[in-house]
């Protein structure tokens, strides 16, 4: 334990940038779920189709590879993050942190769109069909009608997607990004004979942040539910 207690410094740097890229991809894959999830109940039968392939793929490959596409071969084609470059402190988010974060917001947003898209499929359809009656355009209708009916009846599996994200974030440490699997994996290896010390600490921190995410999502359900 003196281990951990001696590198708390570095720890909690760690689980700053594990926490940023949480809060990062977890509110732009809702905004681009949100986004492909309309996409798939539109009226436009292209967009439809686009969207409907777009989560079949993403789904379906494993996070590293989406990721290592965005930090490697995403160069090669023009696809770069180079632009980014933000020092905070000791924090700096660089086109690395970038490159994990899109793939992460790619990868994430397949599963809200399809978590969405069972709230949407849940909401009667007399609401959409009553606000079409009144002149609201499809935007309108999903926007101001649909989507928060959909998002309380999605909020158990969206929230399953966000606890999955949390944990997904440790991908990261693979490529390069100091966050918390990165920063666990180099105490391991200076400070070998602590390994199981490290091991329950990191954790215990993370079951901490999902028991916290699962309070909020839980507290978002009562407030929200229908009777």
């Amino acid at each position: 334990m003196n281990v951990v207690l001696d590198n708390a410094g570095d720890i909690a740097l760690a689980f700053i940038y594990t926490l940023s890229l949480f809060v990062v991809a977890g509110v732009l894959s809702l905004i681009f779920g949100a986004l492909l999830a309309a996409a798939r109940v539109g009226p436009v039968a292209v967009l439809r189709k686009a969207a409907a392939v777009y989560v079949t793929l993403i789904r379906n490959t494993p996070l590293l590879i989406v990721i290592i596409f965005f930090r490697f071969a995403g160069p090669k084609i023009g696809l770069t993050f180079s632009f980014v470059d933000i020092r905070v402190a000791d924090i700096r988010l660089n086109n690395l942190y970038a490159a994990c974060a899109v793939g992460l917001i790619v990868y994430t947003s397949s599963f809200v769109c399809e978590a969405l898209r069972s709230g949407i499929n849940a909401v009667p359809l007399g609401q959409a069909e009553a606000a079409r009656a009144i002149g609201l355009p499809f935007g309108g209708v999903m926007s101001q009608v649909i989507m928060p009916q959909a998002m309380r009846h999605a909020l158990p599996p969206l929230a399953s997607v966000q606890i999955a994200l949390l944990k997904n974030t440790t991908v990261c440490g693979a490529l390069g990004v100091f966050e918390a699997f990165a920063r666990m994996r180099g105490l391991t290896n200076d400070f070998a004979s602590a390994r199981t010390e490290i091991f329950l600490a990191f954790a215990l921190i993370f079951v901490v942040l999902v028991e916290v995410l699962s309070f909020v999502a839980y507290r978002l359900e009562r407030r929200w539910r229908i009777a």
